[in-house]
């Protein structure tokens, strides 16, 4: 029996420009955000965060000499709001696999690389939404940006951005090697909580017990938020700057890693 191949299938129906595709599956999956409140938890999540963090610890903080708990706790509020978009990435991500859109849309005359662009180009909205309201949370909890001026909140927000787009990658990558939701899920939250919580980003390293200072003050949450603060208050140098460029080097090399993985897992299974 002839077997039907997916160009064959569509061959005489007008073609369309991967370019319309792209914009066609964006704004799918944007629609598809605000349908789940993936948008509303963008929102919310940096506000409740901001409010559980510096309501019941800005009269501890603010007692330490010269420090103001509102430009303290700001960078880490814009690096787990990003997170946070980060992981309703990969669960949109993960339901397109399970519920097989993933499948349909492999049989159809769609470049592999539309839906992927497709997917980032909605988890930009998210994330630009996402640190839009982390920063009107910042401000009304009392943050404003520093002595650097107008380069150093461009450095501040530069480098948010640029671990939001690792994160974003990683995760639609992470959500098609995880196989299944739940793994999804467990894969994306677990390193989010520890390295977010045991970080510089809430309380000083001087608070923790000394046995997990060093991991503390060397984990990459806590040098991209010491790279924030360098910005914010133009205290920049290469000793501040440089673990920052480090652990982004090797990030993108593990998110490459990832993504050359899920693309052999497609391959494999087409």
């Amino acid at each position: 029996m002839a077997t039907t191949t997916p160009d064959a299938a569509f061959r005489g129906l007008p073609a369309i420009s991967p370019v319309e595709q792209w914009r066609a599956l964006t704004q799918r999956a944007i629609i598809a955000t605000m349908r789940s409140g993936e948008i509303v938890v963008a929102i919310i999540s940096p506000v409740f965060l901001a409010i559980c963090f510096y309501l019941p610890l800005r009269t501890v903080m603010n007692m330490a000499p010269g420090m103001n708990y509102a430009q303290f706790l700001m960078p880490i509020v814009c690096l787990q709001s990003v997170g946070f978009a980060a992981s309703s990435a990969a669960m949109r991500a993960s339901m397109d696999e399970y519920h097989g859109i993933s499948t349909r849309l492999r049989t159809m005359p769609v470049p592999p690389w539309v839906p992927v662009m497709a997917r980032l180009g909605a988890n930009v909205v998210l994330l630009l939404i996402s640190l839009l309201w982390a920063t009107i949370a910042g401000l009304a909890m009392g943050w404003r940006p520093g002595e650097a001026g107008l380069w150093g909140t461009i450095g501040f927000f530069g480098v948010t951005l640029v671990v939001g787009l690792l994160l974003a990658v990683g995760a639609d990558a992470i959500a098609l090697l995880a196989g299944s939701p739940e793994a999804t899920s467990q894969t994306m939250a677990l390193p989010q909580l520890i390295l977010g919580m045991v970080s510089t980003g809430f309380v000083p390293e001087q608070r923790f017990p000394e046995w997990i200072r060093p991991f503390a003050r060397n984990q990459p949450v806590s040098q991209y938020v010491s790279a924030m603060r360098g910005f914010n208050e133009n205290h920049i140098s290469w000793a501040i700057m440089g673990p920052p460029v480090y652990w982004t080097i090797g990030l993108t090399a593990l998110v490459s890693l990832m993504v050359g993985l899920a693309v052999r897992k497609r391959k494999r299974e087409r």
